[in-house]
C-alpha cells in the first residue's frame, strides 16, 4: 500500500468538510459536554422553523478553505425530521456537510450525475448560508448538505 501524498492540483468541487450535524435530545446539555470535553466554543445559535431545530455551531478550526464546525441540533418537536431521527435511531450524527463554491451549480452537477437532490432550489442555512441536501440512499446511507457561504461563495457554517 502506497502511502504517497496525493496531488491536490485538481479543482474539486468539495472545497472541505463544513460540519458534522449531530442530533441530540438536549441541546444545553450537549454543548456543555463539547465545551467542557473538546474545549469547543458556540459561535452561533439559531432556532430554523422551518427544519425543526434549534441548534448550535461550535468552531473546530480554520483552514484554507474556511472554518469547521460541529453542529448540534435539537428537534423542534417529535415529528420534525431530527425528530423523527431521534426516535428511529437516537443520538449522534445526523448529516455531514461540505462547503461548496456554489451550491446550485452543485446541485446541477450532482444531480446530473444521478444523485437525488432533496431540495429543488436553495435554501436558507445557519449564518445566511445556502444550502441544499442531497438524498442519504445515494450516498451510502449519509444525509449529505451542501453549504455555500453568504455573499462570498466561500463556505460558512450551514445547516
Amino acid at each position: 500500500m502506497s502511502t504517497r501524498p496525493i496531488a491536490m492540483e485538481a479543482v474539486h468541487m468539495f472545497m472541505r468538510i463544513d460540519h458534522v450535524g449531530i442530533a441530540c435530545h438536549d441541546l444545553e446539555e450537549k454543548i456543555a459536554f463539547f465545551e467542557r470535553t473538546f474545549d469547543l466554543r458556540v459561535v452561533a445559535r439559531e432556532t430554523n422553523e422551518e427544519q425543526g431545530v434549534k441548534e448550535a455551531m461550535l468552531h473546530i478550526a480554520d483552514g484554507e478553505g474556511g472554518g469547521s464546525y460541529i453542529q448540534l441540533l435539537e428537534p423542534l418537536g417529535p415529528d420534525t425530521p431530527v425528530g423523527k431521527f431521534l426516535a428511529k435511531r437516537g443520538e449522534g450524527v445526523h448529516h455531514v456537510a461540505f462547503g461548496v463554491p456554489d451550491v446550485a451549480e452543485a446541485m446541477r452537477e450532482i444531480g446530473g450525475r444521478g444523485v437525488r437532490v432533496l431540495d429543488a432550489e436553495p435554501r436558507h442555512g445557519t449564518l445566511g448560508s445556502s444550502i441544499a441536501f442531497l438524498h442519504p440512499k445515494d450516498m451510502g446511507g449519509v444525509l449529505t448538505e451542501l453549504v455555500q457561504a453568504p455573499d462570498t461563495g466561500d463556505a460558512a457554517p450551514g445547516h
